[in-house]
């Protein structure tokens, strides 16, 4: 049988390696260069040698288990496509950088935290001098530690208190190694603390920092004004759901549904790692170790990373607990301030959208054109919707609709005229 992997980080290269195992046909899709994905990334990676593996490869269209693949830069003039028939998927296609929008989040000297990581990290390149690291999240730990290597941080923040872990001190104790490691930061982290506004012309020069309440509104009274040139911010992550939502996969707060053998809604249909809940490369190497066997059908089940992933979910939900974004956040917002920075909506134009009538996701995107430029809402999507479901005062309906793409990937005219579809059933 033949099982096809989306994905060459932790959960994606452990699902490949527990497939080929079992005796299946193995095609690894993988978007980057290297195998790894962010977490393994400037470090080399090797995955089951009877793994075929697609470098620099996307799936940007799915037809129940056909997926259509590019290979190659979008702008490549040597990109070549194919269609891979499976018997099985496991889609591991993991997180990106989340980012809670602030005024002036959009000015040159902003970055995400997983781009100054990975620039100091990979290539040795510091986004300032004077850094600011702010968010929530045990990732900021890394982030700065790799930072401090190169640059002068001058505040690590932290939004939410410690409270949150000391309610889950079980599921925290198996990462005190790993804190133990960055042990030299916990004493500069300010906790209860933010970036609420960045401040330039041309780029960033200054940031404002201010103490929080508990809901992440500002107090007043302590906001402060400190000259950097460049901003660090993470706020967790998102989970890239193209291809689950392509595919019809049950989603439930924000991720994929999945049993304990990571089989999704669809059958035939698994995911692993980030899409399925944050928790970590442990937690998502357990989970593809757990999919990759299920999706090949191995004999066997995989015992210890099925113990892992139990282990794992605690923390995941220890995670989310801890680290809360709170609707107070909001309150940071001017009416001028970018929600969407593809069509440069501001708060403005969605409440605008909102007082016309916009009461679901895909009315919201047409009407005020959030999350309908280059990145089709992977930047913006998740907080337009929170923020509309603050004003409305319920859940956004169809949220969904900002993880709904016919394409996941750019796709040239010519290539979509060349790509062979499913053919007609016979009457």
């Amino acid at each position: 049988m033949r099982v096809v992997v989306v994905g060459g980080g932790p959960a994606g290269l452990a699902a490949a390696d527990a497939a080929a195992q079992a005796g299946a046909d193995v095609v690894l899709v993988d978007s980057e260069p290297r195998l790894g994905g962010q977490y393994h990334r400037g470090t080399e990676q090797h995955v089951d040698p009877r793994v075929r593996h697609l470098p620099l490869s996307t799936v940007w269209a799915t037809e129940g288990r056909r997926l259509h693949v590019r290979t190659r830069p979008a702008d490549s003039p040597h990109r070549t496509g194919q269609v891979l028939d499976a018997d099985a998927v496991v889609l591991a296609t993991g997180a990106h950088d989340h980012v809670v929008p602030f005024p002036g989040w959009d000015l040159p000297g902003v970055y995400t935290a997983g781009a100054a990581q990975t620039l100091a990290k990979a290539h040795g390149v510091a986004v300032g001098e004077r850094v600011v690291v702010s968010g929530t999240g045990p990732f900021l730990l890394p982030v700065a530690h790799e930072l401090r290597k190169i640059t002068r941080v001058v505040a690590l923040l932290e939004a939410n208190g410690v409270g949150g872990w000391a309610r889950h001190p079980w599921a925290a104790a198996g990462k005190l190694g790993e804190l133990a490691g960055y042990a030299h930061l916990l004493p500069r982290v300010r906790t209860r603390t933010a970036v609420v506004a960045a401040h330039g012309e041309d780029r960033v020069t200054a940031v404002t920092v201010a103490r929080l309440n508990p809901d992440w509104s500002i107090r007043e009274d302590t906001r402060r004004r400190i000259a950097v040139d460049a901003v660090c911010v993470g706020h967790g992550f998102t989970p890239r759901l193209d291809l689950a939502v392509s595919i019809g996969c049950d989603i439930v707060n924000g991720f994929v549904r999945v049993d304990t053998t990571g089989a999704t809604s669809i059958p035939g249909v698994y995911a692993a790692g980030e899409i399925t809940g944050i928790g970590g490369a442990a937690l998502a190497a357990a989970e593809g170790t757990v999919a990759g066997s299920a999706a090949a059908r191995a004999p066997q089940p995989p015992l210890d990373a099925l113990r892992a992933v139990r282990r794992g979910r605690a923390f995941a939900a220890a995670l989310a607990s801890a680290h809360p974004l709170p609707s107070g956040r909001h309150t940071w917002l001017t009416p001028d301030t970018t929600l969407c920075r593809c069509e440069e909506v501001t708060v403005r134009d969605l409440d605008a959208a909102l007082a016309r009538g916009a009461a679901d996701g895909r009315t919201l995107k047409l009407t005020s054109r959030a999350g309908l430029g280059l990145c089709q809402g992977r930047v913006c999507g998740r907080e337009v919707t929170a923020l509309a479901t603050t004003r409305l005062g319920h859940p956004l309906p169809d949220a969904e609709a900002f993880h709904r793409r016919p394409f996941a990937t750019p796709v040239r005219l010519g290539e979509l005229a060349d790509t062979p579809l499913l053919p007609e059933e016979d009457p």
